[in-house]
């Protein structure tokens, strides 16, 4: 089907496209090639209708001078892609639980919780996956308390997160007897049991803004799946080295199957485990 065009009294010029490009990444880190060009431009003019802005000159000011930033956090909500579902690249859940907590675990000194982080979070099939195959798949859920905080620049797809309300197909690949054990039927689709939507703890960050990150510290392993490729060199610098400093020593980071951190940092360890290949903060040595 053929899109609806933009209308024909709101244009995005060229220069308009690269001014909008330039502001978005330094607030966000995301970056937009030409190719996404109709995506941002129907994106603007549906957001300089909303505000009654009447010209992408005007809007822009908006965006750039407006105290609250709250346009800026409602453009991002809308420019940022959020499509995933449950068990999404499930090899790398079955590295966690096979071979990266049996490791965490040997050289855990204390009793503290073992602490993942997942980021982007989108609308919280990850997280709640990982919940779901600890509890499943992982024997050592009965000794250790696991938190998991998920975390995502986009706040409207957090409110559906936090609610668990889920599409048939995006509940698709989960095994029956874990559909029904932690959902509930809803009339169009399902939704997650409360005891798994209070097991994960659910935050807005921009992983590109330092002064968003600085609290999260001591995580032992990081999911951010699918989020690097929108980065370019500098941004996906910034996001590496956030992550090292959130890792614990001998932490771990998993990417997604199409992303790789070898090019644009030498601060992590590269482990190649029988179901994936994963990134290491190397330990601390005396």
């Amino acid at each position: 089907m053929k899109p609806d065009p933009a209308p024909a009294n709101i244009r995005i010029s060229d220069e308009d496209f690269q001014k909008f490009r330039e502001f978005f990444y330094r607030k966000t880190g995301i970056q937009f090639d030409t190719s996404k060009r109709y995506f941002v431009d129907k994106r603007l003019v549906e957001r300089i209708e909303a505000t009654d802005s009447g010209s992408f000159r005007s809007y822009f000011t908006l965006l750039r001078f407006q105290a609250s930033s709250d346009e800026v956090q409602l453009l991002t909500n809308l420019m940022t892609v959020n499509e995933t579902y449950f068990f999404r690249e499930e090899y790398q859940f079955q590295c966690l639980v096979d071979s990266l907590l049996p490791e965490i675990v040997a050289r855990k000194r204390d009793q503290r919780a073992i602490r993942i982080w997942v980021v982007p979070s989108s609308s919280g099939e990850e997280p709640y996956s990982i919940a779901i195959y600890l509890l499943e798949r992982w024997p050592g859920i009965n000794e250790w308390d696991v938190e998991i905080v998920a975390s995502d620049i986009d706040t409207r797809i957090l409110a559906r997160a936090r609610e668990g309300l889920y599409s048939i197909r995006s509940v698709q690949h989960l095994p029956a007897k874990y559909l029904q054990r932690y959902f509930r039927r809803q009339a169009d689709g399902y939704q997650i049991c409360d005891d798994l939507r209070e097991s994960v703890e659910f935050t807005r960050v921009n992983v590109s803004e330092r002064g968003d990150t600085r609290s999260y510290r001591d995580f032992d392993v990081i999911f951010c799946r699918n989020l690097l490729i929108y980065f370019d060199d500098v941004s996906r610098k910034t996001a590496t080295e956030t992550f090292y400093d959130a890792l614990k020593p001998g932490g771990f980071v998993c990417l997604g199957h199409s992303e790789s951190m070898s090019r644009s940092s030498s601060l992590y360890k590269v482990r190649k485990f029988p179901e994936a290949i994963v990134y290491q903060r190397p330990l601390e040595t005396s």
